[in-house]
């Protein structure tokens, strides 16, 4: 790596979705500033991409589609069809799955439209540290100088420091297998831990998942929770909630065994008559995502870490003015969309010298387990004056032709301005279909707009359109001719109804 002393007017730190996202657009802002390009620059200390794409998201979201795939397969005979049952070829699977991150790098081609777009891009830079408020040096031999920086530099698995967590693998883990576990526990039942936990049950493991809190999936909704351990439990994966925490991991001839702060084995289920289940194959560590602060030497930026975060305001602006920081190090919304966003916001504010302020106000995500779940905007909990829907999958004709039933859609609904406030989804195609009602939210619909769709037949979707009448008939909404099925047409097209 070449020193380069030449000061850049921006630095980027970290080639994922925020860091590329945050230089483009520094890129498309700078070509009318002062006449002239900006000179900037990208550091990336491995590969261009950024976890979601090399060992998050989207390898998960491959092996998930061979889960579903394993899943369908216990359909045949329901179908008239034959053949023999599914099994896992894991070294082909995960071929298979490295195979699709490649591809999808190829086709994104980060760093030749970064520097098509007049980014200085440097690679496998090793470990970035701040000399003082305005220059970086890495691992690798490299020095850069910036008048401004924004950093994006993600985050990465828990490792909870009690004895034996060597024995414990991450999600990142899961690739270096070189076989697939029989059992399995997953310490933490957020986000990861439920999607690993549905793919290893769907490959036939069996499966323990363990959660402190009194409930999985705890920053759902109630309902979301509730579907899905039922659902969790119905596929023969044992849930524990409520747990007490894990004192160590032993390792003994029958496999690892987590041990209780109360020196005991955690139970298998609450409803087995077993007091616990033996050693198992692999223990998987899902308990939270701090940023990549280590090593990064923020005191000497003027910068100092807030429970493993870099602490920003309202522009994204750390304490260090001249510094931005935008996605998982800021410990907000932990999502690649979100990251994007913050990202925006952070170069237009470091280039232009603008004041904008982010939110993450309407932002749909899920899991893809199974069944799967989204989610976007408030839960009922957190809404108020609000009217409330529920439709069951098994309304809906698409669900009952594909043997899916289960599952549900919520709506919420605000009672004066009939703006969707949230909604709630676990079921077959869930994470796709709360994508229509964050549209739907983006725009500022009334629920007798969304009401009034025509949605194509058979679909997932419909149950939306399901869901957005029984909530306008209960707040007393009736069309008044034909034109009220056009979605934005007109709300004067509806009326109130006498109880």
């Amino acid at each position: 790596m070449t020193n380069n002393l030449s000061p850049y007017d921006l630095i980027i730190l970290g080639g994922g979705p925020a860091g590329v996202t945050a230089a483009l657009r520094a890129s498309e802002l700078g070509t009318g500033v002062a006449g002239q390009g900006l000179k900037i620059a990208l550091l990336e200390r491995n590969r261009m991409g950024g976890t979601c794409t090399n060992d998050g998201c989207v390898p998960t979201r491959a092996l998930a589609k061979a889960a579903r795939l394993m899943r369908d397969a216990e359909q045949f005979t329901s179908y008239g069809l034959t053949g023999a049952p599914p099994t896992v070829d894991l070294s082909a699977l995960l071929a298979r799955t490295q195979q699709i991150v490649y591809t999808i790098q190829e086709k994104k081609q980060l760093i030749q439209n970064l520097q098509t777009s007049g980014v200085e891009v440097f690679t496998e830079t090793g470990d970035a540290r701040f000399v003082d408020p305005h220059t970086l040096e890495t691992t690798r031999g490299g020095r850069f100088q910036a008048e401004k920086l924004i950093l994006c530099v993600g985050g990465h698995a828990r490792r909870l420091p009690f004895p034996g967590a060597e024995h414990a693998l991450t999600h990142s883990d899961v690739w270096a297998l070189k076989t697939l576990p029989k059992s399995v526990a997953i310490l933490g039942a957020a986000a990861t831990g439920c999607q690993l936990a549905s793919i290893f049950r769907d490959f036939g493991a069996e499966v323990w998942l363990l959660e402190l809190a009194p409930r999985i999936l705890p920053a759902e909704d109630a309902h979301v929770s509730q579907t899905m351990e039922t659902a969790f439990r119905r596929k023969g994966i044992h849930v524990l909630t409520g747990f007490a925490g894990v004192a160590r991991i032993e390792k003994g001839a029958g496999g690892f065994q987590v041990i209780s702060p109360s020196g005991g084995e955690f139970p298998q289920n609450p409803t087995s008559s077993h007091a616990s289940p033996p050693p198992v194959e692999a223990v998987i560590l899902a308990v939270g995502w701090p940023g990549n602060v280590e090593g990064l030497n923020l005191p000497a930026a003027g910068i100092a870490p807030e429970r493993g975060f870099i602490p920003v305001n309202d522009f994204l602006q750390t304490p260090a003015p001249h510094i931005f920081a935008a996605g998982d190090i800021t410990g907000r919304m932990m999502l690649v969309q979100s990251a994007g966003h913050e990202a925006r916001i952070a170069a237009e504010n470091a280039v232009l010298g603008l004041r904008q302020t982010y939110g993450h106000y309407i932002v749909p995500h899920g899991g893809f387990t199974d069944p799967e779940y989204g989610s976007v905007g408030l839960t009922e909990a957190q809404a108020q004056n609000a009217v409330v829907a529920v439709v069951p999958f098994a309304d809906i004709d698409r669900a009952v032709i594909d043997g899916h039933t289960d599952g549900f859609c919520k709506l919420i609904v605000d009672r004066d301005s009939r703006q969707i406030l949230g909604a709630h989804v676990v079921g077959e195609q869930a994470v796709e279909i709360v994508q229509l009602i964050a549209a739907s939210m983006a725009a500022e619909s009334r629920i007798e707009q969304l009401a009034g769709l025509e949605l194509a037949y058979p679909t997932y979707t419909a149950i939306v359109g399901l869901a957005a009448r029984k909530i306008a008939y209960e707040m007393g909404l009736v069309p008044l001719a034909p034109e009220w099925r056009t979605l934005g047409r007109r709300v004067a097209e509806w009326e109130g109804r006498e109880a």
